[in-house]
């Protein structure tokens, strides 16, 4: 469904994505790991579209979308879903507002079907009797799966996933795992997951790639991950602090990613 060819993006002289290069199916779930400061952020910003390449591109069907620029991108983007990493939702408004912005914002159709719509949604997510509510009186569990049923809105083809379980205790965390895989098998919704949590990404992802200084350092299924004989591919996988990967190299890179944002 995707294909990634030779991307290239430096920040001044730092070569954050270096001649990456994988593809990602049609109705799988693909899972995009790696250090902080590998490049995970700066790419997951390029294939949404929010940030240009230096060199490489990527396709999505038949569509290259790295030489797209404004209005250009809004047939590729109705295709698409984002979740954000902390919700992004709007608190001045409800969750059923927040839900059926992208409805009202991107057609026509008449407020009582939007609103059927939006209780779809959120019955998708488990919330739908949370209509009225405000983000502000939601957990950060509930925030995220709002967020989700806003992503859904548009009922897309494919949904990126930026830390979707970040900051959240291991059971919310367990819920958002299992909505992403029942989307998946339900719905045929195509995932694409950048995140940490190495188990998760385990126990549903079809695919796993994993970056490493801007490199594409591994790529493969759950089990082809954990039999790589790769010393690196193993200490990421595993969190053993001594290993090729040293802290002082890790904290380095993640200042460098904080920096560039």
């Amino acid at each position: 469904m995707i294909v990634i060819e030779d991307l290239r993006k430096n920040y001044g002289d730092r070569k954050v994505l270096d001649g990456v290069s994988f593809a990602m199916e049609r109705r799988k779930i693909t899972h995009i790991l790696g250090t902080s400061g590998g490049g995970k952020s700066t790419l997951l910003k390029v294939m949404i579209g929010a940030l240009k390449p230096d060199a490489g591109r990527i396709r999505y069907g038949d569509m290259e979308i790295t030489n797209l620029q404004g209005r250009q991108l809004d047939p590729y983007r109705k295709k698409i879903g984002m979740l954000f990493q902390h919700g992004a939702l709007i608190n001045s408004l409800t969750v059923a507002e927040n839900v059926g912005l992208p409805i009202r914002e991107h057609t026509g159709l008449d407020d009582n079907i939007v609103k059927i719509m939006v209780k779809m949604k959120l019955e998708m997510v488990g919330l739908r009797d949370f209509e009225e509510l405000y983000p502000a009186q939601l957990s950060g569990g509930m925030q995220k799966r709002v967020a989700l049923a806003r992503a859904l809105a548009l009922d897309p083809e494919l949904v990126y996933f930026d830390e979707p379980t970040s900051g959240l205790d291991p059971i919310v965390a367990s819920v958002i795992t299992k909505l992403i895989a029942d989307l998946n098998r339900l719905l045929g919704i195509t995932c694409i997951v950048v995140t940490h949590a190495v188990e998760e990404a385990m126990r549903i992802a079809d695919k796993i790639v994993i970056l490493y200084r801007g490199k594409v350092l591994a790529q493969g299924t759950p089990g082809e991950i954990r039999e790589s004989s790769d010393p690196l591919v193993q200490q990421f996988i595993t969190g053993n602090p001594d290993g090729p990967i040293s802290f002082r190299a890790s904290s380095k890179d993640y200042r460098e990613d904080l920096l560039i944002g």
